[in-house]
Order: C-alpha cells, then sequence, then structure tokens
C-alpha cells in the first residue's frame, strides 16, 4: 500500500515539474518572440507593392530614425545610405512629423553627394505618418521640370528682346529717313539700315517659326530617299558667296554616295546652319572642312572650323534657344540664336543626333548622325513611305 502512494505521489510530483516546464519553455518562447517583434518590427501589409509602384522614391523610416524599406528611386536619387537617410534636411523633416503629427510638405534641392555626385537635384517632398511607429517620405524628382520651366522663361524673355531690337531700330530709321527727306545721300544710308533690320527682323521670324514647326512634330512629314552628297553639296552652295568674300576655303570630302530617308530641304537647313557658323566663327583666310562617312549603318555629316573654340562649360548649352557663347560677337555677325536649335531638332526629328567637340584656340567640330535608308530593313521603309 505505501509503494502505491509512493508510486502516484511521484507520478504527481513529476506532472507537476513538467508542467511547470512546459510553463517555463511557453513563455521564455513568448518572451523571445515578442524581443524578435521589438528589434525587427513588421511593416504595415501592403507597403512593399505599394513602393514597387509609386512612379517617385519612397522611404519608410523607423521610430530610430533607420530606413526599413525604400524604393529604387530613393537610391537612385541617392536618399538613402547605408540604412539611413543621406540628407540631414530629410532627418529635421522626419523628425517634425513625428513630434507633431502633422503632414509636410517642402520643394528642395539637394546634393547627390552621398553618391558622390557633385549634382543637384530639385523634389518635391511630402513626410506623413505611416501607422503609430513609421513614416513614411515621398520625394518626387522635378529636376527636370525646374529645368524646362527655366528655359521657357529665359525663351520668353530673350524672346522679346530679339524681336525688341530690330523693332526699336526699324522705328529709329523710319522717324530719321522722314526727317531726312531732302538729303539724297542720308535717305539712301538710311533706307540701307532700315533694309537690314527689317531682314534680320525676318531671319528672326521665320527661324522661330520653323523652330516651333519642329518641335511640333516628332518626325518628318513627306519623308523621301535623300541623297547626303546633294544635301551636302546645296548647303556649301548656299554659304559660297560669304565664304569667298572673306577668302575661306570651303573644303569637302569625297562623295559617300549615302542615302538617308527623311525630309531633304530639312536637312540641307540643318547643314548649311553648321556651315554658316563655322564661317562665321572663323578668322579671314582660314579652311571649314566638311567632310561624310558611313560607318556601320550610320551617316556622319562633319564640319569642323578654325574658329575660337567652345568653353567647356558651354557645350552642353549651344544647342539650347537663344544660348550664345559670346553674345557680342553672336550680334555683330547677325545670328539669332537659334541656328543650333533648328539643327537639334531637325536631325533628332530624322532619328539620328548631333554632337560637339571643342577646344578653345583650337576650332570646333559639329557631327550630324542619321541612319542610313540602305541599313533600313524592308518592312521599316514601308512603314517610314506610310506613316511619316
Amino acid at each position: 500500500m505505501d509503494s502505491t502512494w509512493l508510486v502516484l505521489l511521484s507520478l504527481a510530483l513529476g506532472l507537476v515539474i513538467g508542467a511547470g516546464l512546459v510553463w517555463l519553455l511557453y513563455a521564455a518562447a513568448s518572451k523571445g518572440h515578442r524581443a524578435t517583434e521589438i528589434a525587427s518590427p513588421t511593416v504595415p501589409d501592403g507597403v512593399d507593392q505599394i513602393l514597387e509602384a509609386l512612379p517617385t522614391a519612397g522611404i519608410v523610416v523607423d521610430p530610430s530614425n533607420n530606413v526599413v524599406r525604400a524604393s529604387a528611386g530613393a537610391y537612385n536619387l541617392g536618399l538613402v545610405w547605408n540604412a539611413a537617410l543621406s540628407q540631414p534636411r530629410l532627418v529635421e523633416l522626419v523628425d517634425l512629423v513625428r513630434r507633431t503629427g502633422d503632414p509636410v510638405d517642402e520643394d528642395m534641392e539637394l546634393a547627390r553627394s552621398a553618391l558622390g555626385d557633385a549634382t543637384t537635384v530639385q523634389l518635391s517632398v511630402r513626410v506623413v505618418r505611416l501607422g503609430s511607429r513609421y513614416i513614411l517620405l515621398l520625394a518626387d524628382d522635378r529636376t527636370e521640370a525646374v529645368r524646362l520651366e527655366q528655359v521657357r522663361r529665359d525663351f520668353v524673355a530673350n524672346i522679346s528682346h530679339e524681336l525688341k531690337t530690330p523693332i526699336g531700330a526699324i522705328s529709329v530709321l523710319a522717324e530719321a529717313l522722314e526727317s531726312a527727306a531732302d538729303d539724297e545721300g542720308q535717305v539712301r544710308h538710311f533706307a540701307h539700315r532700315l533694309t537690314g533690320e527689317a531682314a534680320r527682323l525676318t531671319r528672326l521670324t521665320q527661324d522661330i517659326i520653323d523652330l516651333s514647326r519642329l518641335q511640333s512634330a516628332e518626325i518628318v512629314p513627306h519623308a523621301e530617299r535623300v541623297s547626303i552628297d546633294h544635301v551636302v553639296a546645296s548647303a556649301v552652295d548656299q554659304n559660297r558667296v560669304l565664304a569667298e568674300l572673306r577668302h575661306i576655303d570651303l573644303a569637302t570630302g569625297r562623295h559617300s554616295h549615302a542615302v538617308v530617308f527623311g525630309d531633304e530641304s530639312l536637312l540641307i537647313t540643318a547643314v548649311h546652319n553648321l556651315i554658316s557658323n563655322a564661317v562665321k566663327y572663323s578668322p579671314d583666310r582660314a579652311r571649314v572642312g566638311v567632310g561624310t562617312r558611313l560607318h556601320d549603318g550610320v551617316v556622319e555629316i562633319s564640319i569642323t572650323d578654325q574658329g575660337p573654340g567652345i568653353p567647356p562649360e558651354d557645350l552642353d548649352r549651344v544647342f539650347e534657344r537663344f544660348y550664345r557663347v559670346d553674345q557680342a560677337r553672336s550680334r555683330a555677325t547677325g545670328g539669332t540664336g537659334l541656328g543650333l536649335a533648328i539643327v537639334k531638332h531637325a536631325v533628332q526629328n530624322h532619328g539620328g543626333e548631333v554632337r560637339v567637340w571643342s577646344k578653345p584656340g583650337r576650332g570646333s567640330t559639329f557631327t550630324i548622325r542619321l541612319p542610313e535608308a540602305e541599313h533600313l530593313v524592308p518592312t521599316q521603309l514601308e512603314q517610314g513611305e506610310r506613316t511619316i
């Protein structure tokens, strides 16, 4: 009997001890799970998918300002570095939203220094709470939009100035002509200057019309097969008189026999503008080279001058409307400031590009690159004939 009670007592004691161990293990596991949740907090469901779908940069920050989620755009803009916000101003905005709970919107210019890049980006930033623990930061890259707006403002200001100059000159000359009606020599003098200002106004107006037409069309209407040798020969002939007056040698290379698909008059205008610039900016008795070559299905037309060259900081801007490296010299040569912009858009509308190489004191080389018609497959030519 005593042995039976001892066995039952042992079993009961074993059950109690076992239950206690199980409870201790459960408590330890629960505590470990809670610790894991605190150490590795989970982001609300769906945030990852939202960040992937956003066209803007998106960043999720935890209470310690650690970046727990970030879109590819955030990394591309240099906003995140080593799992943290790389820009102090962004950290300040996050802290502000965490304290007040109110969303914050701000436009800012930030340097991409975290990536070792000296450039800056224009951002429109919005910072809001995400649940009770996290902060969501959205950044829209407006760099290109800001640049285009500045170009638009510059264009309006420049075109107003450019039109004002010849119109004002014409008005003054008309008054002078009227007051000098009895002096035949003065009449001829003022009439000659009046004709020159009217011609300048006509060129400017025509260039504005041409540029607007090019910018409104992505492709060339009424495209046909065009001989590059004929384009170059026509453009050279248009500049030959001015070149001969200044004893500038227009040297052309061998015929390329290349053919492109496009608008012949537009291509002649583009090449003419480049040759005209080369002649204007070259010293007397200099040499302007015009060469063509065909390589891997690409037709290249290069115009090389012996002018003053273009400073490196201006190379990226020479194709902007009304942009002039040397304002005084450009006005003296009678340029409108739209010639290179017309070249750029004319070539782009033909599916090509224009490049520039220059070194101050050694001259410049502008190269037009166009796809060769013979290099296109037959189906492309048929589509072009129907749609371009």
